[in-house]
């Protein structure tokens, strides 16, 4: 038994110096061939097919500065062999600029369009430093990857077991919305990667015992823009405060920071920045065609619906603002039955739900409703084919990530943006960051309102009602807080015809708004319809307008032949720019669920509250107790005095229990008489039953009184007790015996004996 240890010892002696020598010359050929500082890898040539990788026969080492293929970086074994069982063997853009200067121990910005492979690009260097290091589980925490998202983070994770599978890393996912916080309180300290959100990761830090990371090597910030942002601001900076500052740092994103004091927070020191598509003309993937529609705000929920059954056989990514918002659609839509499978996916979902949505929606046809919790990173399996962004984004960044959802790779995608009149100015903000969007308008035809089916599920459905008025108050407030007033201008808002569109029959209270109204002198606020005089006749009473107070109308393209097929919500060629339909045409398209108030009434907030005032015939002002006095005779001035009127209320009191007594008696007493009633009820029933049966059964002698048997007979009762021996009748009649005959005595006595 002895022996096979002696050569499975040998075996691991010998991996541990093959492994040795692999990591000495992987180092000798990263410091030999080390790019530049500064210097871009895409401008250097491409390695010939049949160059030699690795040491050349002169003991120099080949370029890996320009290699487009992962086999020809000076790369382990073990991360090639992942590699290639992940089906990876040629590289993007920014994993080719990116990686010679990772693998160097460079700190890196990164900055690549959405689907162009920038977590291979992190990946890769996490892996690479940590085998060169030969880290081991005693050796702790020797990379941190941070994400923003849960499931963003469970994606990572799944990319780095694919590529790490053959390394003997001990990795660990650690998000919220989970309970299993002890057990990984008990084995976070054994874990050499972290792939985590900051709030989590935080977490431990305070509350774990042990918990080390003062040996850390890389650290990685994924879309790291949104992690620098305020949301994650006291978070990280905890986070950093205890990490050390000798590391490397990874950042990557879509929308890369250049901020000097987010640089410095991380504690980067001399970073290279790769900003792969800085030069390309769009800023978004080739293969996505985008396209912006004005869409009044009251009509966004019928150009939903009808974009969604127009598009059955899609797949469907739709951008929503706030959580309540993608609740209410989800649920409204999903009772009204489009015809195709619809999801939601928001951050206010248990995280085991989130994923199990994110999953179903990787695989089958679906729409899913979402918040922007969806819109960073996450790569779905089968290609996304649109993307709507029924409420406008905050800002150029948050749209590139949303439209990134689609256009992956080497697919093709398509999107689509509603903007309400009011929002015209983030269109010039797109075309100024490099945003190729075709302006189309839509097919007003074509349309198919949903309002009124909204309206009449809300009557029938109280809670229903209750999510659109939270759904209604939310995105009020979204917009009311947006620090971008340019776009976002809370005023500007048909608040009471949005209210209407989703089929709430009051405009629901906005007290943020009333505050803000509240301070101004003097504000006119047009909620419930367009100031006509400043309206544009012909683009049907919508138009922008600039800085110096011109009205200028869109000039909204189309789409090809190629992009519009006979079924799509979208015109063809040929269709106007920026207008709008008219008032007449809307009216026989959408019928009006209510009709809105032209006016607001105005009430004194300075009139005295929580008084009652009671006034006479006179018209002179009477104590509050005067009409109770006047009903129970009562001197009003005795029950002013504190004294007097506890005596009063203590005598009152006493009439109540009386009352109440007798009210309890007179109560019992009916209900003994309607019990009484109902049993002398039953049994008078009964008799009358009985007394047909025996009547069938009497013999031939007794036919001569069958004629009487339609006459109602009553139930005769013998009182033992009655010297004269006559019969009594205890309910209704007495029976005299002396006027019967001796036949007709025997035929009771048996119905009686029967009866008993």
């Amino acid at each position: 038994m002895r022996k096979p240890k002696s050569k499975s010892r040998t075996q691991r002696k010998q991996r541990r110096v093959v492994e040795v020598e692999e990591i000495s010359l992987l180092n000798e050929w990263i410091e030999s061939q080390k790019p530049e500082s500064g210097s871009n890898p895409l401008a250097l040539p491409p390695l010939p097919s049949d160059a030699p990788i690795g040491r050349l026969p002169d003991g120099t080492f080949s370029r890996y500065p320009g290699a487009t293929k992962f086999s020809e970086l000076p790369i382990s074994k073990k991360t090639i062999d992942g590699l290639k069982k992940a089906h990876y063997v040629s590289m993007t853009e920014i994993q080719r600029a990116s990686l010679p200067h990772a693998l160097c121990g460079r700190d890196i910005l990164g900055a690549a369009k959405t689907g162009s492979g920038k977590t291979l690009a992190f990946v890769i260097p996490v892996l690479e430093k940590l085998h060169r290091e030969r880290w081991g589980p005693q050796d702790g925490v020797g990379s941190i990857i941070i994400s923003p998202t849960r499931e963003l983070a469970g994606q990572l994770f799944d990319v780095l077991k694919a590529v790490g599978k053959y390394h003997n890393f001990s990795a660990g996912l650690l998000i919220g919305g989970r309970k299993d916080v002890d057990t990984e309180k008990e084995r976070v300290n054994e874990l050499n990667i972290l792939v985590c959100t900051p709030g989590r990761l935080l977490q431990h830090m305070d509350e774990t015992p042990n918990f080390d990371c003062s040996q850390l090597q890389v650290l990685v910030l994924d879309e790291a823009d949104r992690i620098l942002d305020v949301g994650f601001k006291k978070a990280l900076n905890a986070i950093v405060s205890q990490l050390p500052q000798h590391r490397q740092t990874l950042l990557f994103s879509a929308t890369q920071t250049k901020s000097v004091h987010d640089l410095a927070r991380l504690s980067l020191k001399d970073p290279e920045y790769v900003g792969v598509h800085e030069k390309s003309t769009t800023a978004t993937p080739s293969r996505l065609q985008q396209t912006a529609m004005i869409v009044p705000l009251e009509q966004k929920l019928d150009m939903l619906w009808s974009f969604i059954k127009a598009h059955l056989n899609s797949k469907i990514l739709v951008f929503l603002s706030s959580c309540k918002q993608v609740k209410f659609v989800y649920e409204a839509f999903k009772k009204l039955r489009p015809g195709i499978p619809l999801k939601c996916l928001h951050g206010k979902m248990k995280q085991g739900k989130r994923m199990v949505i994110y999953s179903q929606f990787c695989e089958k046809r679906s729409v899913l409703f979402s918040t922007d919790v969806a819109s960073r990173g996450l790569d779905f399996n089968k290609a996304v084919d649109w993307v709507v962004q029924v409420d406008c984004p905050e800002d150029v960044a948050s749209y590139i990530h949303r439209v990134g959802r689609t256009a992956r790779y080497q697919s093709g995608g398509r999107s689509v943006l509603f903007l309400t009149p009011s929002e015209m100015k983030m269109l010039e903000k797109l075309q100024e960051a490099k945003v190729p969007i075709q302006f189309i308008k839509a097919n007003t035809k074509r349309l198919q309102p949903v309002s009124g089916l909204l309206s009449a599920l809300l009557v029938q459905d109280k809670d229903m009602q209750d999510l659109a008025k939270r759904a209604f108050i939310t995105y009020i407030r979204s917009i009311y807080i947006q620090k971008d007033k340019e776009v976002f201008d809370v005023m500007q808002l048909p608040i009471d015809e949005f209210s209407a569109s989703m089929g709430l029959p009051m405009t629901p209270k906005l007290r943020f708004l009333n505050q803000k109204i509240k301070g101004k002198k003097k504000v006119q606020i047009e909620l419930d319809s367009h100031d006509e005089d400043n309206a544009d006749p012909a683009s049907g009473g919508f138009s922008e307008k600039d800085s110096g107070g011109h009205s200028e109308k869109l000039d909204i393209g189309d789409f090809g032949e190629e992009t519009v097929g006979k079924s799509e919500l979208l015109l063809a060629k040929g269709s106007e720019c920026g207008s709008e339909p008219k008032a007449s045409e809307l009216e026989s398209v959408i019928p009006a669920t209510r009709v809105l108030k032209k006016k607001k009434l105005k009430i004194n907030i300075h009139r005295p509250s929580g008084k009652k005032v009671v006034f006479d015939e006179e018209g002179n002002t009477r104590p509050p107790l005067a009409r109770i006095g006047d009903a129970r005779n009562v001197d009003i001035s005795s029950l002013l005095d504190q004294g007097k009127r506890e005596e009063y209320y203590k005598k009152a009191r006493e009439d109540l229990k009386q009352a109440d007594k007798e009210d309890k008696l007179l109560d019992r007493q009916r209900r003994r008489e309607k019990r009484t009633k109902e049993k002398m009820k039953r049994k008078k029933q009964t008799a009358e039953e009985k007394e047909e049966d025996n009547e069938d059964d009497l013999s031939g002698s007794e036919g001569e009184r069958i004629g009487d048997r339609n006459r109602k007979r009553t139930k005769i009762y013998f009182d033992s007790d009655n010297d004269d021996g006559n019969a009594v009748g205890k309910r209704e009649n007495l029976v005299n015996t002396d006027s019967i005959s001796l036949a007709e005595q025997e035929a009771l006595a048996l119905k009686l004996l029967n009866s008993m």
